[in-house]
């Protein structure tokens, strides 16, 4: 038994006429009419009473329809679905976190692959920069928005955006009334660190600013940046953060901009993959990221 089959006796069962379905289906109506009896020989009954007055469906035959729709129908959903998954418009996408994201660059193409590809769930996965190209490597995550670039990593890359570094101060302090930050202005200051997102890179930083490698008071934590930015709102310390942290209010908090002699300090962020990902949700997202910031010096032609 054909699926064909069944969609045309579906057809059929809907018109009085046998006439009036084929001109629905656009097939000749003797190709119609041969194809029923077709299937009523290999049911073994008749699945339509044909008289002068037109044609509808036996009792036996309007069971057997009943159980046709739900096949048709379920197989024609589930082909959709899987249609769907293979274009990459539904599914799973892992992404590896880097920093916050209330704001800036990554919430807003994060926004906009949603509204693109509503049907396309993410999963967050928030590490350290060597956490993240860990679960990259073992293809625990799809993408990694890691900042500053990974010279180990040889798989596929794309420089995507850069964000400022913000200083998180107790609301209360001198430092407040300042429109910046100077990085000089840090040396004495207790710096909270999280061993978690980019916590290393700015540890790094610190000493390439302030030409030391005890640079200033660290309090190192293995907290996350909510939990630590609540520490500086209670005035246990200071935070170096990224821009994309500074669309959240905590209590207590105010974010200054560092910046050094020739102005405001940035991170670049570049985006991760593996060229053998097989997930069919990377490849819009990564054709998302491509047009948003558009690698100039990439082949066109390159996965």
């Amino acid at each position: 038994m054909e699926f064909r089959d069944l969609r045309w006796a579906i057809v059929a069962s809907q018109h009085r006429s046998l006439r009036q379905a084929a001109e629905t289906l656009r097939v000749k109506q003797s190709t119609l009419s041969r194809r029923l009896r077709n299937l009523e020989h290999k049911l073994g009954g008749a699945i339509f009473e044909r008289t002068k007055a037109g044609t509808r469906p036996t009792i036996e035959g309007q069971e057997f329809l009943d159980a046709a729709r739900r096949i048709v129908n379920d197989t024609e959903a589930m082909t959709g679905r899987l249609k769907s998954r293979w274009r990459g418009e539904s599914g799973l996408l892992n992404i590896g976190i880097h920093a916050s994201f209330s704001a800036g660059n990554l919430r807003a193409t994060l926004l906009e692959h949603q509204r693109r590809f509503p049907d396309v769930k993410p999963h967050f996965v928030d590490g350290s920069s060597d956490d993240l190209m860990s679960d990259l490597a073992s293809s625990a995550i799809d993408i990694a928005f890691v900042a500053e670039p990974n010279p180990r990593w040889s798989d596929k890359s794309l420089l995507v955006w850069s964000e400022r570094v913000v200083v998180a101060l107790p609301e209360h302090h001198p430092l407040t009334a300042r429109n910046v930050v100077h990085w000089g202005e840090l040396r004495h200051e207790a710096l909270l660190l999280s061993q978690h997102g980019p916590g290393p890179e700015f540890h790094k930083l610190l000493i390439s600013k302030l030409g030391t490698s005890d640079p200033c008071p660290v309090l190192r934590h293995d907290a996350s940046l909510d939990r630590l930015l609540t520490l500086v709102g209670a005035g246990w310390g200071m935070l170096l953060a990224l821009e994309g942290a500074t669309g959240a209010t905590y209590p207590g908090v105010t974010f200054r901009e560092v910046h050094d002699a020739e102005g405001p300090t940035r991170l670049s962020f570049r985006a991760y993959w593996r060229q053998a990902n097989g997930n069919p949700s990377l490849r819009p997202f990564l054709d998302l990221l491509r047009e948003r910031y558009p690698d100039l010096s990439a082949d066109p032609g390159a996965g």
